[in-house]
């Protein structure tokens, strides 16, 4: 046989196992994910994440069936244990879980509810009204994601215990005892094999417990942190307008106390707490069957739009306007608005699991006729609050009409949209966001060393002169009239407030660098008011990292070098050193040499870097009010208050 023949037949050998190859895609190959295999497969469609704020989420979808018992009108004590960090208990005092067998799967019904996706009491308006999980996954995906799951039933004067390993069923539903209580306990420990940190935010979900505690007044909410051997209980009876009033307490508030109503109509619960604050920004928390939509929805835009009726009907009726048409426009009525806004309805739709937003179309015509008949029956037997109120409204529509035609003037000079970049930025080559850094540096002699320590492939620098200005005392026009935080914008590519667009960013890590003393501190604290204020997507995408220069440096000898970064650090180090020792301590960042913070800093094998992430974001607002804002009082009180919680303060 020639050797053209051979290959000949060689490469129809060949096509024909191709040809099989791909003629066994059949049926057979599609795969089908059994159970909870999908959830353990692709975790992040269920919670969000698989970083702390997935893992925090699986603690509150089962607190949430908590609440969802207690707005039933079956639950007024809930208990939340954290016995080490990684293991955390739910209790409640509601019906507790159901025992018997379902009709069609022959198995008990707290097995079904916590091994199979899509099964629970929610689908059904006969066992709950208004509740929080209507998907029927919260529990079954906590029971996918935990290394073990146990769950205790109190009911018909008996106690049931079950176990679960990641979803599977390790033992039957078993009798362990008698008892006269009723009610559920689900303990857990979530999965190191899909977490990337399994231990639990005490102070997030404590947040959220008290949080709870204000929307469901009367029902008592505990909780017991044992590794820090700490406990706290929660009952508000003033619900959401205690809530408010500990919102606002280091404000001035124009109505005093917060204004309240609640109403039903339709089907659908609304109750409001709201009052004006001597601030420019708008504070609005509104909730859902106690699920906080952090995007608001249709129920935000009922409130919204019946203000607004209410105010612009008596400012033509106190003769306010001279034209016919409406005086205020939405943004008018809003600056310095502080509400709270919580509702309750059967079957929200939600968009995605986590439930951020809410889409039911009836609902902001129902929160709209709510807030409009409360809010103008109450002004019309107060008057002279609904003068206050409407030339506080005329003070923010002359404060947003000059702020627009200072933005229109900054725009003619197209700095927010130019493509030409502050001469002072020293830009990386990489042109890929993803792959770019910038590092705002403090002065110019920090921000040459910064330049000559950088990778000049993937990381800017941009030096900042001193001490910007403060945002949350300044005027827009006054903010954008400043040349360090124009850089800044310009810099960044994204534009501030309004014309943000998020897809413009140039750096996906925006790094900020500055001196380890007061003054650096400082700075550091209004560039983040700067950033949270104005380019909060950043902050809330991840995208705002504090650089940790290291504060000490060991010399032994010539050769050995040790950098410490904290002073808890330095005494470690120190212990265990035999000898003669040289520490020399940085305050600067021009004390260092290129080199040196290059490898202690910048450089992406060695640094250490913190990444801003805000979990209570309420409570960050509130914070940056007592700081940066107008009020001496509220901030003295706060340094006061945590002074001796500073551990390396320079003077």
């Amino acid at each position: 046989m020639t050797e053209e023949k051979e290959k000949i037949i060689k490469d129809v050998n060949e096509s024909n196992v191709m040809s099989e190859e791909k003629n066994s895609y059949d049926a057979s190959s599609i795969r089908v994910l059994e159970g909870l295999e999908a959830v353990r497969k692709r975790p992040a469609m269920y919670i969000g994440s698989t970083d702390e704020k997935g893992l925090n989420h699986l603690a509150l979808e089962i607190i949430d069936n908590c609440i969802d018992e207690a707005m039933a009108g079956y639950c007024n004590l809930i208990s939340v244990d954290l016995s080490e960090p990684d293991i955390i208990s739910v209790y409640d005092n509601g019906r507790g879980f159901p025992v018997d067998n379902h009709p069609d799967l022959g198995i008990p019904g707290v097995t079904v509810a916590l091994t199979m996706l899509h099964a629970g009491g929610k689908f059904d308006d006969n066992s709950y009204k208004v509740s929080g999980g209507l998907h029927g996954v919260g529990v079954s995906v906590v029971n996918a994601l935990a290394e073990w799951l146990i769950v205790e039933v109190r009911r018909d004067g008996k106690i049931y215990r079950q176990k679960f390993s990641r979803g599977d069923q390790v033992t039957e539903l078993e009798i362990i005892g008698e008892t006269d209580e009723v009610g559920t306990t689900v303990t857990f420990k979530p999965d190191a094999e899909i977490f990337e940190t399994v231990s639990f935010d005490r102070q997030f979900i404590q947040n959220r417990l008290k949080e709870l505690a204000f929307l469901n007044r009367n029902v008592k909410i505990r909780f017991t942190n044992q590794p820090e051997n700490y406990c706290v209980q929660y009952l508000f009876k003033g619900g959401i307008q205690e809530y408010l009033e500990n919102v606002i307490k280091d404000s001035k508030p124009l109505l005093d106390p917060p204004m309240f109503f609640e109403d039903e109509n339709d089907g659908i619960f609304a109750e409001v707490a709201f009052t004006y604050l001597p601030v420019s920004e708008t504070s609005l928390l509104s909730f859902v069957n106690s699920i906080h939509t952090r995007d608001g929805g249709t129920h935000v835009s009922g409130f919204r739009s019946g203000i607004l009726r209410v105010i612009n009907e008596k400012a033509k009726m106190l003769k306010y306007n001279k034209e016919e048409k409406d005086l205020f426009g939405s943004a008018d009525i809003q600056e310095g608005l502080s509400v709270i806004l919580n509702t309750r309805l059967f079957e929200p739709q939600f968009e995605g699991q986590t439930k951020g937003r809410l889409g039911n179309s009836k609902v902001r015509k129902v929160v709209d006729g709510i807030v409009y008949q409360n809010f103008s029956f109450y002004l019309d037997r107060n008057p002279g609050m609904a003068k206050k109120i409407i030339e506080r409204c005329l003070v923010s529509k002359q404060a947003r009409e000059d702020a627009q035609k200072a933005r229109e003037r900054v725009l003619r000079k197209s700095f927010l949209s130019s493509s030409v970049l502050p001469g002072k930025l020293a830009d990386c080559s990489e042109r890929d966001p993803e792959k770019s850094e910038i590092f705002i540096v403090e002065g110019n002699s920090a921000g040459g060393n910064a330049k000559q320590a950088r990778n000049r492939h993937t990381q800017a620098i941009l030096p900042l002169r001193g001490k910007i200005l403060n945002v949350e005392k300044a005027s827009l026009e006054r903010i954008l009239s400043s040349a360090e935080i124009q850089a800044m914008i310009s810099a960044l590519g994204t534009g501030i407030g309004d014309e943000f667009d998020y897809t413009k960013l140039r750096y996906h890590k925006v790094f900020i660098m500055t001196d380890a003393d007061v003054d650096g501190a400082h700075i550091r604290t209004l560039l983040l008011t700067f950033f949270y204020r104005y380019m909060r997507d950043l902050v809330d995408n991840g995208n705002i990292y504090i650089a940790q220069p290291p504060l000490y440096l060991i010399m032994q000898g010539k050769n050995k070098e040790t950098w410490c970064f904290s002073d808890e650090e330095l005494a470690e180090e120190l212990s265990k050193i035999e000898g003669k020792t040289e520490i020399q301590r940085y305050k600067g960042l021009g004390e260092m040499s290129a080199q040196q913070l290059s490898d202690t800093t910048m450089d992406e094998e060695q640094r250490k870097i913190l990444r801003v992430n805000i979990l209570d974001a309420e409570k960050a607002d509130q914070i940056f009010t007592i700081l940066m804002g107008e009020e001496v009082q509220p901030r003295k009180e706060f340094i006061q208050k945590h002074a001796k919680e500073v551990t390396n303060l320079d003077i």
